[in-house]
């Protein structure tokens, strides 16, 4: 989280809470999304700047209900999520292959769900920053390192394939992966039960 940021809320603590106009897509994209797009439930503008897209990674957090946000100075723009709170890319570095989410962090894997529609989820531990309270003056930011869940991006379901040992179950696929040299599990889960397990909620509301 930016110093400025923490500054601003400590000097106008009372910004009211901004909600709908910025989503997380399925690829792991920051979307504007004006009037126009939430009431035709369009997936809106992709942001392109590179600097708004870092300033947003900096500062994306998630508060103790599990609602994800993005926090723009003294004012709270909560995020609306296509899939998860996170999504991750299969990609090199020089130790190897790894599990790397839009805000550039690297996550540790411990194993892996499928759904009914294909989508490979990646469950494992992140750094997250967490706002432990519902008191906007009394409250504040922690890091922690926490269980939580990433869509794999659809690019890589080929490469994950790869690692896969699959096995069909009602209406997904289960079976294990290998990553690193381990041997994880590979476990089937409806995309509907996601939200609930892994305690976030894809579409805050005032």
């Amino acid at each position: 989280m930016d110093d400025q940021v923490l500054r601003s809320l400590m000097k106008w603590p009372n910004v009211p809470d901004c909600y709908g106009w910025l989503a997380l897509d399925r690829r792991g994209q920051w979307r504007m999304r004006d009037e126009f797009t939430q009431l035709n439930n369009l997936p809106g503008q992709v942001i392109e700047h590179t600097a708004l897209k870092e300033f947003i990674a900096r500062n994306y957090a998630c508060d103790a209900v599990g609602r994800y946000f993005f926090q723009n100075g003294p004012q709270r723009v909560h995020i609306t999520l296509a899939a998860t709170p996170w999504i991750v890319r299969i990609l090199p570095s020089n130790k190897g292959l790894n599990f790397i989410n839009q805000c550039h962090q690297n996550m540790d894997p411990a194993g892996a769900l499928s759904d009914e529609k294909g989508n490979i989820y990646i469950a494992g531990n992140l750094n997250q920053i967490i706002y432990n309270s519902s008191d906007r003056k009394n409250g504040q930011f922690t890091e922690r390192n926490s269980q939580t869940i990433a869509l794999l991006h659809d690019h890589d379901l080929d490469q994950f394939s790869g690692l896969a040992k699959l096995h069909e179950e009602a209406c997904s696929f289960g079976g294990s992966w290998v990553w690193q040299g381990k041997q994880l599990p590979l476990d089937p889960i409806h995309s509907e039960e996601l939200a609930s397990r892994f305690h976030y909620i894809a579409k805050p509301q005032p």
